[in-house]
């Protein structure tokens, strides 16, 4: 009636009771917008492509002491000097300490090392580490988190082909593992077999 929002209990039961719902203004010819059922053939069309990037590198902060305000002491720094950071993991250990490990583009290796080094001493760390011979492969798609069997299948694939993961991200439209970057080919081309994706969704290196 103009109110410009549709009335609750109409859309539940619309849902409910599995009946199209129709958005259009009374004003104008226009289509407007339909809101039905989500299609079947979506549904199990939920990863849409296998992307892969070699241009990233891995930092790990070993026995960190796991106190507030940690997390912004390593980080800020890194901010600061304009490096970008993609995945974070933080692992606890006994004795309220923690490991910290993130990735951060290749090309910017070693200008953060170099300051995570003169953090490392003065937070207490026992050690920082790197590793430039990694590669980050997602899947991508629409609902990932809403969907376990998508991140298991995943996880199946690469251990199936004795890829080790590194590290694990997620959002709504992205899967992401870390592994080891000889294994690149190998997990992208098993990935993409698994998900049955065809020859119009070919692996994308990321930029």
């Amino acid at each position: 009636l103009g109110a410009k929002v549709l009335d609750i209990r109409s859309v539940s039961l619309a849902k409910r009771y599995k009946v199209p719902v129709h958005v259009r203004s009374t004003f104008t010819n226009t289509e407007g917008t339909w809101v039905v059922e989500e299609d079947k053939i979506m549904e199990s069309m939920l990863v849409s492509g296998v992307t892969y990037n070699k241009n990233e590198a891995r930092i790990t902060f070993s026995k960190v002491p796991d106190t507030p305000g940690i997390a912004s002491r390593i980080f800020n720094p890194i901010s600061d000097a304009g490096i970008v950071v993609d995945m974070i993991i933080q692992n606890t250990r006994a004795g309220d300490m923690t490991d910290m490990t993130f990735t951060v583009p290749k090309s910017d290796y070693e200008r953060a090392m170099k300051i995570m080094k003169k953090i490392a001493e003065e937070i207490g760390a026992e050690s920082v580490a790197g590793d430039t011979k990694i590669a980050k492969v997602s899947i991508v798609g629409v609902g990932m988190r809403n969907h376990s069997g998508i991140a298991t299948t995943m996880f199946h694939v690469l251990s199936r082909e004795n890829i080790n993961i590194m590290m694990i991200s997620t959002s709504e439209i992205k899967i992401s593992c870390v592994i080891d970057e000889k294994y690149t080919e190998l997990a992208v081309r098993a990935l993409h077999d698994a998900f049955e994706l065809d020859k119009k969704n070919l692996p994308l290196e990321e930029s």
